[in-house]
C-alpha cells in the first residue's frame, strides 16, 4: 500500500517519453473532467475504456482516501456502462502508482479510523476485481505498494520493459494493507511472495513475468496491440499453478514459517521491527483462507501503523525527502575528474560513471587504477539487472588517467587522496592552474577543516567538501562541507551534483570531523576503552546491536579502517575542548603493523569473504554499556547544533541515519533523545561523568533544546 525511502531506486526511474494513452494525448482533460479531479476516462474506437490516473497538482501518483473514493465512483459508472474492457494506467511519465500518500500516516494514534479507511479501500479494489468485463493494468516505471495492489485487482497486467514492482511497506514498519498480502500470496509462489513483502525488494519487469506477477512485457509502441489481445482473451492470464495452492496449505505453512521467523529475527528483531513478524503471523494463521486473511489484514495493518516503530520510520521517510529536496536545482556539468584511485576515490568515480558522467580517474600508479576498474565492473554487474549494454557504457565512461590530463576539461574535480594535509595541498597546487575557471574543486576529506585546506589556493571560493561514506554504492548520505569563503553557487552546484548521482546532501560547516565522524568518534573510542577494561569485543558489539545499530562499534571500526579511526580520533583530541580518551597503544600498534580491518583482512576481527568472523553468541553486556556507547553520540549532535555546524535537528537525524545506520526505528538520535526525555539523557550523562570521567559531561547545548 505504501512507498518508502528503501525504494529510492525505483522512484528515480523515468517512464517512456511518449506514453501510449489510448484515445488520450498528454495534457488531454478527457471526459467527465468536472466530476473527477484525479482520473480521466475515454473510450477508444474498439469500445475499450482507458482510465488514466493523473493525481492533481502532483508529479507522482499516490493513493489517498480522495483518489480511491473517486476511483470508486468511476467504477460504479462503468458497472452501468459495461464497456468491452477497461485499461488502467498512469498519465505521469514517472510511473504507475508509487503507493499511498504517506502524509496520511503521520501522527496516527488510533486504530479505528485506519481500519475504517482500509475497509473502504478494500471495497474499492474488490469492486475492480469483480467487474464483469476484462480489466487490464498497463504499467510503466514504478508500481509499488498500493499501486501493485491496484494492478493485482485487475484481470491482466501488462508491463512496459522499464517497470519495477514491489511491496516496500516493511521499510515503513508495515505490511501491505489493501489486500496485497492475500492477492500476492495467491497469485505467485507464496515463498517468493513473502520474500518480496518481508524484504521490500523490487523486481524488474521480466523477473516479474517469470514469477507470474505480470502477464506480458512489451515496449511502449506495442501497448495498444497488447491491450487488445488482453481484452479479447488472446493474451492468456498467468494462472497460479498447483504449487501455489500446495504451499498455501496448512501443512506447508507449518514447515515454512519457522525458517521465515528465524530469518526475520536475524535481520529485524520483533521488539524493534514488528512488521515482518506480523506478516508471517498473518500468513501462518490465514494463508489457506483468502477471505479470512483479507479480513485479518486490516486490523494487523492498523495495529502496526500506531506503533512507535512505524511512526518513526514514517518520520525517516520524510527526513529522506527533506535531504533529497536539498539536492534540487540544476548543474550542467558533464565531466568529473577524480584524483586518487583507492577504495574511496575509485568507488566515487565508478558511481559517477554509472550515473552518466564522463569520469577521468587519476592516480600516480597503474595498479590502483586497474583495481578501481575491476571493482567498478564487479559493482556494475551487481546493479545492472543483467543489462550488459549499461555495464559496457558505464565502463566506457570511466577513463583511467595516469597523466592527470582530465583536470583541464573537468567541471568538477574530486580529490580523494589519503588524509594528509600537506599531501592534499600539494595536489591542489599542481591542479589548480590547470582547472577551468568555472570548475569546482571538491575534497573528500573526512576530517580536515577546509580552512586549512584552502590556504594557498588562488580561488578558495571554488573549494567545497564533498564527503562520501564507505561503501559509496550503498551509503546514501554525503556531507556537503562549507567554509566561510565558499561561493554560494558552488554549494548549490555541489548539492545538485549529488542529486544527479542519487545521493542525499547534508549541509555542514567546516569543523573537525564535521558532523558524522565527530559523532562517531566517541562511540568508537569508548568501545576501545571498554576493550581495555576487559570486555569482549563481541559483547560490546552486542550492546550496540541490541539498541538497534546495524553493527557494533568494533565491527564498524574495522569496516571504516583502523587507520582512519585513529587519524580522526587524534585530530579531534587536539582540536576540541571536550576531553577525549587517548587512543590505546595497542590500536596504534595494529595500525603500524597494517592490521587495518576489513580492507586488509585483519583488524580487531579477522575478516573472511568481506565478513567479520564472530562467534554465534555473545555475553549479555553489563549495565551502562549501551548508554556509554550511544549517549555520547547524542551529546555531540547537540554540540554541533549549538556550534552551528548543522542548521537543524532534521538534518542531524537524517545524516546520522543515512550515514551511520543509526537505529532507523528510533527516528534519529535527537528524536530518540526527545522520546526518552531530554532531562533523563542529560542526567544519565552526568551520572556517567561522575562514574567514568569528564568525557561524559553533558554539552551546554542541551539547555537550548525545547
Amino acid at each position: 500500500m505504501t512507498t518508502s525511502h528503501a525504494a529510492k531506486t525505483a522512484l528515480g526511474v523515468l517512464g517512456p517519453r511518449n506514453l501510449e494513452l489510448g484515445p488520450f494525448t498528454l495534457g488531454d482533460t478527457g471526459q467527465d473532467a468536472g466530476a473527477w479531479q484525479h482520473w480521466r476516462m475515454r473510450t477508444d474506437e474498439d469500445g475499450i475504456v482507458w482510465l488514466l490516473f493523473d493525481r492533481k497538482d502532483a508529479s507522482t501518483n499516490t493513493l489517498s482516501e480522495e483518489t480511491l473514493a473517486e476511483m470508486d465512483a468511476v467504477l460504479a459508472k462503468l458497472e452501468q456502462d459495461h464497456p468491452r474492457g477497461l485499461v488502467i494506467r498512469s498519465a505521469k511519465r514517472s510511473g504507475f502508482i508509487a503507493g499511498a500518500d504517506i502524509a496520511q500516516f503521520r501522527g496516527v494514534t488510533e486504530t479505528g479510523p485506519i481500519e475504517a479507511t482500509l475497509t473502504r479501500g478494500h471495497a474499492v479494489l474488490d469492486r475492480l476485481d469483480r467487474l464483469p468485463f476484462p480489466t487490464v493494468a498497463v504499467i510503466h516505471g514504478y508500481c509499488l505498494g498500493g499501486g501493485l495492489e491496484v494492478a493485482l485487482a485487475c484481470d491482466r497486467r501488462i508491463a512496459i520493459d522499464d517497470a519495477s514492482f514491489g511491496f516496500p511497506e516493511v521499510l515503513l514498519g508495515l505490511h501491505p494493507g489493501l489486500d496485497g498480502t492475500v492477492r500476492l500470496t495467491h497469485r505467485i509462489n507464496p515463498i517468493q511472495a513473502m520474500t518480496m513483502m518481508l524484504t521490500g525488494k523490487t523486481e524488474r519487469a521480466r523477473r516479474a513475468k517469470s514469477l507470474g506477477l505480470v502477464d506480458a512485457v512489451t515496449q511502449e509502441r506495442h501497448v495498444r496491440n497488447a491491450v487488445k489481445a488482453a481484452v479479447t482473451g488472446e493474451l492468456k492470464a498467468a494462472k497460479p499453478g498447483w504449487l501455489v495452492s500446495l504451499l498455501n496449505s496448512s501443512p506447508a505453512r507449518a514447515i515454512l514459517v519457522p525458517r521465515m521467523r528465524r530469518d526475520a529475527s536475524k535481520k529485524a528483531p520483533r521488539k524493534h521491527y514488528p512488521a515482518p513478524h506480523a506478516l508471517i503471523d498473518l500468513w501462518m494463521q490465514h494463508g489457506g483462507d483468502a477471505d479470512a486473511m483479507q479480513k485479518a489484514e486490516i486490523p494487523s495493518f492498523a495495529k502496526l501503523l500506531v506503533t512507535e516503530t512505524a511512526q518513526n520510520l514514517v518520520r525517516v521517510f520524510f527526513l529522506r525527502n527533506t535531504l533529497k529536496g536539498l539536492a534540487g536545482g540544476r548543474w550542467n556539468g558533464g565531466h568529473i575528474h577524480v584524483i586518487g584511485a583507492g577504495a574511496m576515490g575509485g568507488d566515487i568515480a565508478a558511481w559517477c560513471a554509472w550515473h552518466g558522467f564522463t569520469v577521468s580517474l587519476a592516480d600516480m600508479k597503474p595498479e590502483p587504477l586497474a583495481g578501481a576498474i575491476k571493482r567498478a565492473a564487479e559493482l556494475y554487474g551487481k546493479i545492472s539487472h543483467g543489462d550488459r549494454r549499461k555495464v559496457r557504457d558505464a565502463l566506457d565512461r570511466l577513463i583511467p588517467d595516469l597523466a592527470g590530463e582530465g583536470v583541464a576539461s573537468a567541471d568538477l574535480i574530486i580529490e580523494a587522496v589519503p588524509e594528509n594535509l600537506e599531501l592534499k595541498k600539494k595536489v591542489y597546487a599542481g591542479i589548480e592552474p590547470k582547472m577551468k575557471s568555472g570548475a569546482i574543486l571538491a575534497t573528500n576529506t573526512s576530517s580536515i577543516p577546509l580552512e586549512q585546506l584552502r590556504v594557498g589556493l588562488a580561488r578558495p571560493e571554488r573549494l567545497v567538501g564533498v564527503h562520501f561514506f564507505n561503501p559509496v554504492s550503498r551509503m546514501q548520505l554525503v556531507e556537503i562541507v562549507s567554509h566561510d569563503g565558499v561561493a554560494d553557487d558552488v554549494l548549490a552546484d555541489a548539492r545538485a551534483f549529488l542529486g544527479r548521482i542519487d545521493r542525499l546532501p547534508a549541509p555542514v560547516k567546516s569543523a573537525p570531523g564535521f558532523l558524522v565522524n565527530r559523532a562517531l568518534t566517541p562511540y568508537l573510542l569508548e568501545a576501545m576503552v571498554m576493550l581495555d577494561e576487559g570486555l569482549k569485543k563481541e559483547t560490546i558489539d552486542r550492546a550496540a546491536e541490541d539498541f538497534g545499530m546495524p553493527m557494533g562499534p568494533i565491527e564498524l571500526a574495522d569496516q571504516v579502517g583502523l587507520d582512519i579511526c585513529l587519524h580522526v580520533a587524534e585530530m579531534r583530541r587536539g582540536s576540541l575542548e571536550r576531553p577525549m580518551p587517548e587512543p590505546p597503544q595497542w590500536l596504534k600498534d595494529k595500525v603500524a603493523k597494517g592490521e587495518l580491518g576489513r580492507k586488509t583482512g585483519k583488524g580487531l576481527y579477522d575478516w573472511k569473504d568481506g565478513r567479520a568472523v564472530k562467534p554465534s553468541d555473545a555475553a549479555v553486556p553489563p549495565a551502562d554499556t549501551t548508554d556509554r556507547l550511544i549517549l555520547p553520540m547524542l551529546d555531540v549532535c547537540v554540540a554541533c547544533l549549538r556550534e552551528g555546524v548543522v542548521a537543524d535537528e532534521e538534518i542531524v537525524d537524517g545524516a546520522m541515519i543515512f550515514a551511520t545506520g543509526f537505529a532507523p526505528f528510533r527516528g534519529g538520535p535527537l528524536h530518540y533523545a526527545r522520546a526518552r526525555g531530554m532531562d533523563d539523557v542529560r542526567a544519565t550523562l552526568s551520572r556517567l561523568a561522575t562514574k567514568y570521567g569528564p568525557r561524559f559531561q553533558p554539552d551546554p547545548g542541551w539547555d537550548n533544546l525545547k
